[in-house]
């Protein structure tokens, strides 16, 4: 839901400014708005002015920025461990940590660079290692004498043998020996004999024939091919050796600094913002002005928290909210914990305006049980829920994921409920191997109710969204706009009993009173809504109709799970029946997923949130204090 807003006015001489800035930072509820100089209601307001920084607060700002940028580098150049909390308060040694984390990056820089270097070496160590490796059982038949150069290639593949071979068979009159193989990562590689006179003839032919020459360090390129492997090997253990000194020194840096740093960073943070903060107060001679949104629930905390700390210095009130000010009220949403995994969906939206309906409720309600509908197997969802699970207990604590878990669990048991009404448990395995029969009706054999059945929740779920929309008009007291919503809710009931009068539910003798009462509200549209308004009737039917879609990928997903065990039945073997049955039936779940996730988000987002979701809700962006526990997890803030 839409958290209830208040807007208040906090008074104070102006010497407390910074500390009553620090406890607003500290209960984190108030988003200072300074573009409501309309709240200030007194008469000389020529006298009230916005509280701009001077020359001393700007050159703090610059320098503070600039050190939290270097931090901030440092913290890029360092890995991740644990540390702890630093006793330190930095604020009395900023200037001391300005002058040290200069040295301090330089340092850590050149240990960057160095295990860049490292790390260079040792890839091309490995790579030419490889490369021995694979052309070790070719040297057994090349013996390498004074007069003998063995050459090796990087080959792109066997279709260049043929004209290598040609070109080679012309320059040497064939004394030469090619030999071939691939490495363990499946590259093509060869080893060429030929007397040493003609080395430089055979380079030029191999760089005219775009074949790499595989080229080794000068330092042992004269060694012999049997001690070459021997100094590759020795050497690429020297390099990994310096490379663990180089991470050992970065890491015992980290756990030595990083708490300082850590504090620091989180220091500075916190007096940006309250620098920020004071651009956004206004200020007269002897008093300031903070004006905001604040959640309702928080007014009386942040008062007595005020009123403790100044003992009456600073005051804190509520002010009216006027008409005009409805349009800059900043939008937060709290929701309970059910509900707020969808907010991840919501998200996808613009912010709905204050005032407005918050669409999270209705999609955590209505979004798993379209799913459900569509996907409709007990196999699945039961397939489904472990994966759910698993994302929450890997990734609880990641907003993403874990509340993807959240919501694929929501929508799996919806699967599984839905599954035992069709009476579906992968496909028709349930009806063959348990007995199980369906609830509700199978939805491969009856294509009609199942249709009727999409386009009465369609139904349902649009007249709800116009239902809601109609309470807004109103409660906005938007006359004509609300009765152009009621004369659609009248005129979509009546097409609709037609509708089911034409399949002999309702007597023909209502026939007639409902076309008349079309004929009779019709003009009254027009009048409420404008010539497009019959326009909107017709896509509100259209929005209806798009509900069928429920029907048509559900009926796809049972069919494909009904192809599935026909084929692993007609392979005449159970582990092979088995494989094709499983493999069909993995592909079958992730298009089923997809589609009724996707689906199901357009209903809503199009069809259903149209009718009555207003958006364009600024976003609620309190002045908050960052969370000191972050600092004892003992993690680096880009680690």
């Amino acid at each position: 839901m839409i958290v209830r807003m208040s807007k208040v006015e906090i008074i104070g001489s102006r010497d407390r400014l910074d500390a009553v800035l620090t406890v607003i930072e500290e209960k984190g509820d108030l988003h200072i708005d300074p573009s409501n100089i309309g709240f200030i209601d007194l008469e000389d307001t020529a006298e009230i002015r916005t509280l701009l920084p001077d020359d001393r607060t700007l050159f703090e700002k610059m320098f503070l920025e600039e050190l939290n940028d270097k931090i901030h580098l440092l913290f890029a150049l360092l890995p991740e461990v644990e540390v702890r909390q630093s006793p330190l308060s930095p604020g009395p040694i900023i200037d001391t940590i300005r002058r040290t984390v200069d040295r301090h990056l330089a340092w850590c820089r050149e240990q960057h660079h160095k295990k860049e270097g490292l790390l260079h070496d040792l890839v091309a160590l490995e790579g030419q290692l490889a490369f021995l490796r694979a052309v070790s059982s070719l040297m057994e038949g090349m013996t390498e004498t004074p007069d003998l150069d063995l050459i090796g290639l990087t080959l792109e593949g066997p279709e260049v043998l043929p004209e290598l071979r040609q070109q080679l068979e012309n320059l040497t009159n064939g004394l030469y020996e090619l030999a071939t193989t691939r490495t363990e990562e499946g590259r093509m590689v060869g080893l060429l004999a030929v007397e040493k006179s003609r080395t430089a003839a055979v380079g030029a032919v191999l760089r005219d024939t775009r074949l790499p020459e595989y080229t080794f360090p000068e330092s042992f390129r004269n060694l012999p091919l049997d001690r070459k492997q021997a100094y590759l090997a020795d050497t690429a253990a020297e390099r990994r050796r310096d490379l663990a000194t180089v991470d050992r020194d970065l890491e015992r840096f980290a756990r030595r600094w990083g708490p300082i740093y850590n504090a620091a960073d989180h220091w500075l943070a916190e007096r940006l913002t309250i620098i920020r903060a004071e651009g956004q107060v206004f200020e007269s001679r002897m008093c300031f002005f903070i004006y905001g949104w604040m959640p309702t629930r928080g007014v009386e905390p942040l008062r007595g928290a005020l009123e403790g700390r100044f003992t009456g210095g600073v005051h804190l009130q509520e002010l009216e909210i006027r008409r005009e000010d409805l349009e800059r009220i900043p939008v937060a949403l709290r929701n309970p914990a059910y509900f707020k995994p969808f907010e991840q969906l919501t998200r996808l939206l613009p912010l709905p305006r204050y005032g407005s309906y918050d669409p999270t409720p209705f999609i955590g309600i209505f979004f798993p049980l379209f799913f459900g509908l569509i996907l409709g197997d007990a196999g699945y969802g039961l397939l489904l829920l472990p994966l759910a699970a698993w994302l929450v207990f890997k990734y609880g604590d990641r907003p993403l994921l874990g509340d993807g878990g959240r919501i694929l669990g929501a929508c799996a048991l919806y699967t599984i409920i839905f599954g035992l009404l069709y009476g579906e448990i992968l496909g028709d395995l349930g009806s063959r191997l348990l007995g199980l029969h369906p609830l509700l009706f199978e939805r491969q054999d009856n294509i009609m109710a199942m249709l009727v059945f999409a386009l009465s929740i369609g139904f349902v779920h649009v007249t709800l969204g116009l239902t809601l929309g109609l309470i807004a008009a109103i409660r906005h007291r938007l006359k004509k706009e609300a009765l152009a919503i009621f004369l659609n809710l009248v005129l979509l009931t009546a097409i609709g009993l037609l509708l089911i009068m034409f399949f002999g539910v309702f007597p023909d003798l209502l026939a007639r009173p409902l076309i008349i009462l079309i004929l009779t509200l019709t003009p009254l549209l027009l009048f409420s809504g404008g010539l497009l308004a019959p326009l909107e009737l017709l896509k509100t039917i259209g929005n209806i109709v798009s509900y069928a879609r429920i029907m048509a990928i559900g009926l796809t997903s049972v069919l494909l799970a009904l192809v599935a065990n026909m084929l692993s039945g007609l392979t005449g073997d159970i582990v092979l029946g088995a494989v094709v049955g499983i493999l069909i039936h993995l592909i079958n779940i992730v298009i089923g997923v997809f589609a009724s996730a996707i689906h199901s988000l357009r209903l809503h987002y199009v069809e259903f949130f149209s009718k009555f979701v207003e958006t364009g809700g600024r976003p609620f962006q309190p002045l908050h204090r960052r969370d000191p526990d972050r600092l004892a997890k003992g993690r680096h803030p880009i680690g």
